[in-house]
């Protein structure tokens, strides 16, 4: 059975679109992503949780309560909003379709791929990485744990993200209402939505329909890296991330190919967009608080050695199969 959960992503980031599309259409008051809800009843992003008390300078009950219910649910499912929930990747997508495509990179990628598959054709551990691979920072087997060596990837440190949440949280206490959220490419693409609603439905024109959407362009087209690089979210997210436990990648040694076979792979780590390898961790870019749990990692496995539990469960030492007899 062919993976797909990139398909499956893709299809879910659009399915809370039409949903939040369809609630526009028919005025059921649902909000959108920032503030779901149903009429009245409604919770606030984090960010807008922070920035309602920020910029009132006062305990909102409403902002209070739907921060805590925010945190849960990053805690549980750590950054999964962005892999799976969070609109910008699918504008981005739409960028890329008017850019020609990188054919040499797409060739290299293809035949990193057939070089992976089933362990075909892969080159044998050389003694140093076998030796990198039992003592590596995996302190429980499964590559779940880091090491004190790592404490300066994405995530683990202080990134350019950080000081744009910084600034984002300090410029709204001190202008009075929330300024971030006026160029927050997931409130632009809803706006747009409501803008279209509003044109198409009711023939309201504005200028709004020409800036709103110009700043979504703006922030795609030119800031390529937003949610690496800038996205004050995503750095809230991977800053409470640190204490998620669940839904963890987790290499089962028996299958892995590295392990099992003692042969070259990488393939997970080249699959995740985030810059994580969960079979070496140590020569990962991001740290753990960064995945997504978009599960590129499960699908690239060549040897179906990757699941996601909701709790990973103890396994084995990492053992190296013997040198050839």
């Amino acid at each position: 059975m062919k993976k797909n959960s990139k398909t499956l992503r893709t299809l879910t980031a659009l399915a809370v679109i039409v949903v939040v599309f369809v609630g526009f259409l028919t005025n059921l008051g649902i909000g959108t992503i920032s503030a779901p809800g149903f009429w009245d009843i409604s919770v606030l992003c984090p960010l807008g949780a922070l920035g309602t008390m920020l910029a009132s300078k006062m305990m909102v009950p409403r902002a209070v309560i739907s921060l805590v219910i925010m945190v849960l649910l990053i805690v549980v499912f750590a950054r999964a909003f962005c892999g799976w929930i969070c609109p910008v990747p699918l504008v981005q997508k739409l960028r890329d379709v008017f850019s020609k495509p990188d054919k040499s990179k797409k060739q290299a990628a293809e035949a990193k791929a057939k070089a992976s598959d089933k362990g075909a054709n892969l080159a044998p551990l050389t003694d140093e990485e076998k030796a990198a691979l039992a003592g590596g920072c995996e302190k429980d087997a499964k590559g779940l744990a880091g090491c004190a060596s790592c404490a300066k990837k994405r995530g683990d440190a202080v990134d350019a993200r950080h000081f744009v949440l910084g600034g984002a949280l300090l410029s709204t206490f001190a202008f009075g209402f929330p300024v971030f959220c006026l160029v927050c490419p997931i409130g632009l693409t809803f706006a747009t939505i409501l803008l279209l609603v509003n044109l198409f439905g009711q023939g309201d024109v504005t200028w709004s329909l020409i800036v709103v959407p110009a700043l979504l362009a703006a922030e795609v087209i030119f800031f390529r890296k937003w949610c690496h690089k800038l996205c004050p979210l995503s750095a809230f997210m991977s800053l409470i991330a640190k204490l998620n436990r669940t839904f963890k990648p987790t290499i089962d040694n028996a299958k892995c190919l590295e392990t099992s076979q003692g042969k070259k792979c990488g393939a997970c780590g080249r699959a995740c967009g985030e810059g994580i390898d969960p079979r070496h961790p140590e020569l990962s870019e991001a740290a753990w608080s960064e995945c997504t749990k978009c599960r590129s990692c499960v699908d690239a496995c060549p040897a179906s050695a990757i699941s996601m539990p909701l709790i990973a469960k103890k396994g084995k030492p990492v053992s190296l199969v013997e040198n050839e007899k």
